[in-house]
């Protein structure tokens, strides 16, 4: 059983790695990655401002914290 730091982490990482895999670094102007995890309940919140770029932005955040939420189910299997 992983614990709520381990849950964090992973579902944070996740995010992040979908975020920095689709932009540039040099055209993220903000990114804030909010991930909690309490009594089983896990919640992930990915604003990402890019205006610049060719992608999405909230698709991109909405991709990042799905697979948050993959990467987690993940570390439960």
């Amino acid at each position: 059983m992983p614990t709520d730091d381990e849950v964090v982490d992973t579902a944070a990482n996740a995010a992040e790695n979908v975020v920095f895999s689709r932009f540039d670094v040099g055209e993220i102007e903000d990114i804030d990655v909010t991930v909690t995890f309490e009594d089983g309940v896990l919640d992930v919140d990915v604003y990402v401002n890019a205006p610049d770029a060719s992608a999405d932005e909230r698709q991109v955040a909405d991709d990042a914290a799905l697979a948050a939420r993959g990467a987690v189910d993940d570390l439960f299997d």
